[in-house]
């Protein structure tokens, strides 16, 4: 069984668009194809840190790391953190490990970053799983709150969201706004939404999604099962993942299910 203490941490020292970063990473060695983390907004790489106590993932390499303007990675100029600086700084890491050929998981920020990223190079993805990211404007009901709220200041535009969110009627929403002020930069939070929005609202998403040539799960939460595009997700072949007893946030509400299913949509043959 694998242990957490195969797992090492490490900052990398990057330079993204000529902005210096210090990027916070958690990963393990293995003989099988990494997988390769993006955590949501208002996350951090913690979120998959307990792939290291699951058996079904023995042998299998793993990298997550903090985003720009989330948890322990410095960024020498959060006002210019988007979803666009976010996929170049992916591949700045992936770059720096030399990692070549990789799967994908992305939760909801992370999960727009993912697929921009397999969208310019799918020849370097093996399989995406998709965690509730961004594919349709109808996903913006967090980052969407940049537009629909004024605030004087980053920091009272975040503390609002904050109160915001913990209010909300959906699993894990006050576990997840507790931490926020903890885990993001008040400054980078307006670059990261209103980017997304502009790309869920006008990128093509999910023409690029159902256009990728590998292996696709989407998952989401029950709370989440009205979403209108799931029966055109699995009509393009997409794998479907509906976790009970969840809403956004699968990690925290029913992280069991959720290692579970994206175990079992993995290959395990040494080459895949």
């Amino acid at each position: 069984m694998s242990t957490r203490s195969e797992t090492t941490k490490e900052v990398l020292a990057l330079n993204v668009q000529g902005i210096e970063l210090e990027v916070a990473t958690i990963r393990r060695a293995g003989e099988l194809p990494p997988i390769v983390f993006l955590h949501g907004f208002g996350s951090t790489k913690e979120d998959y840190a307990d792939i290291a106590h699951h058996p079904a993932f023995a042998g299998r390499a793993f990298i997550a790391y903090d985003a720009p303007g989330c948890g322990a990675t410095s960024c020498g100029d959060l006002s210019r953190v988007s979803i666009p600086f976010l996929v170049e700084t992916a591949k700045a890491v992936l770059g720096r490990l030399a990692i070549e050929r990789f799967h994908l998981v992305g939760h909801s920020m992370g999960g727009l970053t993912a697929l921009m990223l397999a969208h310019e190079a799918p020849g370097d993805v093996l399989s995406f799983i998709d965690i509730e990211g961004n594919v349709a404007p109808e996903d913006c009901f967090l980052s969407r709150q940049a537009i629909d709220y004024s605030s004087a200041t980053a920091e009272g535009f975040l503390h609002d969201f904050i109160e915001r969110t913990w209010h909300l009627p959906f699993y894990s929403c006050p576990l997840y706004a507790s931490s926020l002020q903890h885990k993001v930069r008040a400054e980078a939070v307006r670059g990261i939404f209103t980017s997304m929005v502009a790309l869920s609202d006008d990128g093509d998403l999910m023409t690029k999604f159902l256009s990728l040539p590998f292996p696709r799960m989407f998952m989401y939460g029950e709370q989440n099962a009205s979403l209108s595009y799931l029966r055109r997700l699995r009509a393009n072949g997409v794998t479907l993942a509906e976790i009970p007893h969840s809403g956004h946030f699968p990690m925290y509400s029913n992280p069991v299910e959720m290692w579970e299913r994206i175990a079992a949509f993995l290959p395990v043959a040494p080459s895949a």
